[in-house]
Parts: C-alpha cells; structure tokens; sequence
C-alpha cells in the first residue's frame, strides 16, 4: 500500500494556467513578457555592478539597494521558465516536485523582499532621525548581520511549506490559477484534511509581511514625527524626498501581494482574468521598476550609471 502511495505522489502533474489565448497569439503575448524579464535582469545587474565598481557608493542606502537587487534577479529567475515556457513552448505541465521547489523559492525570496524593505525604512529613519551617527550606527558589519538575519528568518519561516504539502495525495483536477506554484493554490488540490497548512499559512503571512508592514508603518510615524520638528520647511521636503524610492518600492511590492491574497481568500474562483494579471504584476513589477525608480530618483547612483554608458 505504501509503495501505491509513493507511486501516486511521484506522479502529480500540475498544469499552469496563462492568459487566455491560442496560437499566434502565445508568442505576441510572450514578447512583453520577455521584455519585461530582460530590462528587469539588466536593470538590477547594472545596480550592482555600479555599487560594486564605486567606492562613494559603499554607504548603507545603497548596500541595502544591492541586496533588494540581488533578491529581485533571484525572483526573476526562478518564475522564468515556467511562465515563458507556457507562451513560447505551450508547457503547462510541472511535476509535484518542481513545483514544490519553485514555490519555496518564490515565497523565500519574497519573505526577504519585505524583510529588506522593513530594513530600508529603518536605514531611512535613522538617516534622518540622527544623521550625524548615520555612519556609525549602520556599519557594514551591522548590514550584514541584518541581512544574514533576514535571509535566515525567512529560511526558518518557508522550509516546512514544502514538506507539509509533500504528505498529502492529490486527487482533484491539478489546473493552477497561475503561470507558476503559490503555497495556497496547491494546498488547495489535495485531497486530504488541510487545516494545519491553512493555519500554519495564515501564520507564516502574518509573521512576515504582516509584521514587516507594521514596523514599516510604525518607522514612518517616527520619521513624519521627526520631520514635524524640523523647523526649516526646504529641509523637510529634502528628507522626504529621500523617502519616495523606498514608498515606490513598498507600493509595487505590497498592494498587488495584498490584493491577490485578498482575491485568494475571498473571491475563490471568481475573476480568474484578474487573478492571473495580479499574479504576473507581483512577481514582475518589483523586479522591474526598483532599479528605474532608484536610479532616477538618487542623483548619485543616476550619474554614475550615465557615466558608464557614456564611457
């Protein structure tokens, strides 16, 4: 009997689901799709290859801007072959085990995303609140302590995902909303008793990107608190200038996750069309507009850049 069930677990075959469409249409789709990927990866490599080649820029802001690149190429790379692979090569199928492997690395990376972001609105508090001991407070072994934190956290946090979902038999129609595998879709195919996962999702949610979005919130109220002491109006309007590529970053990454999670929750199987949109915009508009963002909103990093281009 033990040896059926294997059996049957090896064999789950998911299917993908992309936009509605036939033919031609696969490979029209496919090239804004490509596009997107490619200015995303070129887009977060020249970040680095910037911070990296330039000394002046070796400062807390823009360490903790190559760390969010780093997570946005590692993004970008692990739902590249499933969502292209649906409009170039019409392969829908995954097997159990791939995507065990790509939701845990989807969910991982974007639980470093929001713990990265927790961190840059701290850089920015602190930036602000006390800029005289900027440099001395956030140094370079501090930053990567608080990365290693946040890499570890989210490991601790994410590995179970994949081992509760790796027990159960999958009996249903295995179709999946979308062009790649969330934890919550494919608890939902099984056909056994899910409350644990249900309760441990809903705890790994709040524990992450819930949490994260509170300290944020909370980090701004210090900084509008120390910004309403600020007596010289220009200054204050200087400093929350130096805040709006961090709130851009925060409003690509939260408000369509935000959105698909509420759809998940409560709209079940309706507006598929929406789901699918969402689910590509989560996963590619971060990835896509943080390093155009950042680049023209920080001066410093903005004429470095042109620098190399123009060389």
């Amino acid at each position: 009997m033990s040896a059926v069930n294997d059996t049957k677990l090896k064999s789950v075959i998911f299917l993908l689901t992309g936009l509605p469409s036939h033919g031609a249409t696969h490979l029209w789709i496919s090239v804004p799709i490509c596009f997107m990927y490619g200015i995303s990866i070129v887009g977060n490599a020249v970040i680095l290859f910037i911070v990296k080649t330039n000394p002046s820029l070796h400062e807390p802001m823009y360490i903790f801007l190559s760390m969010l690149a780093i997570t946005d190429l590692c993004i970008s790379i692990s739902t590249v072959p499933t969502i292209l692979g649906i409009y170039l090569f019409n392969s829908r199928e995954i097997s159990l085990d791939d995507c065990l492997a790509q939701l845990f690395f989807i969910h991982l990376l974007q639980c470093i995303e929001s713990c990265l972001l927790l961190l840059m609105a701290f850089d920015r508090f602190i930036a602000i609140h006390n800029a005289l001991r900027y440099a001395s407070i956030l140094t370079l072994p501090r930053i990567a302590k608080m990365g290693l934190v946040a890499l570890l956290r989210a490991m601790v946090i994410i590995l179970p995902l994949p081992f509760l979902l790796k027990r159960f038999q999958y009996c249903r129609a295995n179709v999946l909303s979308h062009s790649y595998c969330l934890y919550r879709e494919v608890m939902n195919m099984a056909c056994s008793d899910i409350t644990v996962n249900i309760v441990y999702g809903v705890f790994t949610k709040f524990l992450t990107m819930g949490l994260d979005l509170l300290l944020i919130f909370l980090s701004y109220v210090m900084i509008l608190k120390t910004l309403l002491s600020i007596a010289s109006y220009k200054e204050c309007l200087r400093a929350l200038n130096t805040c709006v590529s961090h709130l851009c970053a925060l409003l690509f990454f939260y408000i369509p996750d935000i959105s698909l999670t509420v759809i998940h929750s409560f709209g079940k199987d309706s507006y598929p069309l929406l789901q699918i949109l969402l689910g590509y915009i989560s996963l590619l508009l971060p990835p896509l507009m943080n390093p155009i963002v950042y680049s023209v909103k920080s001066k410093h990093l903005r004429v470095k850049i042109i620098r190399v281009f123009i060389k």
